[in-house]
């Protein structure tokens, strides 16, 4: 089984207002991340903080799990660890998402899927035109690690543990934009 789990347990501070509970075209910027890879996993996980209620609601309906982070001021690595630890025990795979990236082009999720069968590597992380993004997708040899993150650079050092172990898909695609000041939050509305 395939599984997501979705960060959504920042602390928004750059900007200044929960950040993954803002409208963009009549939906919460997290319930469009959410949406875009529910077809693609079989069990999606969220990882909630202090917003946990807000979150909740804004996922009303969907085919969600909700785990909380008990210490989110532990950084992005946090979020992972605990996420991953929820997952179920026959996961083979899971997609680290981020509840801020509403705009990942449905593409993206199938060609980690099938560059992950593909190549038998542990981790398949997505290129955007030359730069290294999110998601990432990373198989059962490496979730202890990813249990054992702490601290606010996420997954990276995992990912960077051995290149060799990485697989990269290429993609022709602009990086996903994430919402991460109001500047970004502005360019959203007129994509």
């Amino acid at each position: 089984m395939i599984a997501g789990v979705v960060l959504a347990a920042g602390f928004s501070r750059r900007m200044g207002r929960p950040k993954l509970l803002l409208q963009l075209q009549g939906k919460p910027v997290v319930r469009w991340a959410v949406e875009r890879l529910l077809p693609h996993v079989e069990d999606l996980v969220v990882v909630t903080g202090q917003e946990d209620a807000g979150i909740r609601e804004a996922l009303a309906g969907l085919a969600v799990r909700f785990v909380v982070n008990p210490a989110p001021q532990a950084g992005q690595g946090s979020s992972i660890a605990v996420g991953v630890a929820a997952l179920k025990p026959w996961t083979r795979a899971v997609l680290i998402a981020l509840g801020d990236q509403p705009r990942l082009p449905d593409t993206v999720v199938p060609a980690l899927v099938e560059a992950l069968a593909r190549s038998g590597k542990a981790i398949v992380a997505p290129v955007y035109r030359g730069t290294q993004g999110n998601p990432v997708l990373f198989s059962a040899v490496v979730f202890a690690e990813l249990r054992a993150l702490t601290g606010d650079a996420g997954a990276r050092a995992v990912v960077s543990a051995d290149p060799a172990r990485v697989g990269r898909v290429p993609l022709d695609l602009p990086m996903p934009p994430d919402v991460d000041t109001p500047e970004d939050y502005a360019r959203l509305h007129v994509q």
